[in-house]
């Protein structure tokens, strides 16, 4: 095991902080209700009330799974943040974000990640959500189609998912249940995920390098992320009860993502309504906006840029 001193994973969160410093972000906590308490990195509030440049629109990047929202955004968060006031929250039971309530919904995670921005004074944002945070940028988008969601990013997320999906999900993973994919904790199984969720070959890794990596970035709130699995629409039946949502809609995927094929996406497209784009970024699988970030920041800045 790692000294602390020498562990990749501080090491990676002290380089982290630096560089989101250095684009004016900070992490932050703020209790949006008596109940749930939001963790993010946004801009650094101003230390007085000198006058300020005009304002900038804001651009929200919802995590999936895995390790904290800022490792999984990165790249966009350096791009955007120079004409965006970019927001990364935290989902519940992820980097420090916790709450009282049972519930464990989508839904749920977009009313928080709305309440906090309220209280922030966002009142117009675009959102980005990848993996399990398209599905709360869907629901976020479904509840404010009134203006105040301008533009809606779905990366990598089959929202249109159905139980035989995740069947074949399984069979195509060689596990026994989801979980054992999306929240490893043996070396061979993180070697699996992310071996399936990147198109290039990883370089050989030891296993006490992924042991560390799982008791930093997956053991917290374990229990509690199996109740956000099991909160997920799909899975129970075989219909999709997914609407068109009012805003424009880019969906981004992976040609070669193992996780949500390709043609959900295809399927989504066609779900969604007319004010949708679909983009494949290809030799890409689960993690376009690492694989390729400068491709993927191209096309949503482009989106997000131009109307309909």
């Amino acid at each position: 095991m790692f000294p602390s001193w020498l562990s990749p994973i501080s090491l990676y969160g002290d380089f982290l902080h630096h560089r989101l410093s250095a684009v004016d972000l900070s992490p932050q906590t703020l209790d949006i209700d008596d109940q749930t308490t939001m963790h993010f990195w946004g801009p650094s509030p101003s230390p007085s009330p000198s006058p300020s440049p005009p304002p900038k629109p804001s651009l929200v990047l919802i995590h999936g799974f895995g390790p904290h929202g800022v490792w999984q955004w990165l790249p966009q968060i350096l791009f955007f943040a120079a004409h965006y006031r970019v927001y990364v929250p935290s989902l519940l039971f992820f980097g420090g974000s916790t709450t009282k309530s049972p519930d464990r919904s989508p839904v749920f995670q977009a009313k928080c990640v709305s309440a906090l921005l309220e209280k922030l004074g966002v009142r117009e944002f675009s959102v980005v959500g990848t993996g399990y945070g398209g599905f709360v940028a869907y629901e976020v988008g479904r509840m404010w189609g009134d203006g105040r969601v301008q533009k809606v990013v779905i990366a990598s997320c089959a929202v249109n998912m159905k139980r035989k999906d995740e069947e074949e999900l399984v069979k195509r993973a060689k596990v026994e249940k989801i979980e054992d994919l999306v929240l490893p904790v043996t070396a061979g199984k993180l070697r699996r995920l992310l071996s399936f969720s990147t198109f290039r070959r990883l370089p050989y890794l030891p296993d006490f390098v992924f042991n560390h990596l799982l008791q930093k970035l997956y053991v917290e709130n374990r229990e509690e992320k199996l109740k956000l699995l099991e909160g997920l629409s799909h899975g129970r039946d075989d219909t999709v009860d997914k609407s068109p949502l009012q805003q424009e809609v880019l969906i981004l995927w992976g040609e070669h993502d193992q996780i949500f094929l390709l043609e959900k996406a295809l399927e989504l497209k066609e779900l969604l309504g007319k004010k949708v784009r679909l983009e494949v970024i290809r030799s890409a699988s689960h993690l376009p906006q690492l694989e390729h970030g400068t491709r993927f920041n191209n096309i949503v800045n482009h989106f997000l840029h131009c109307s309909e």
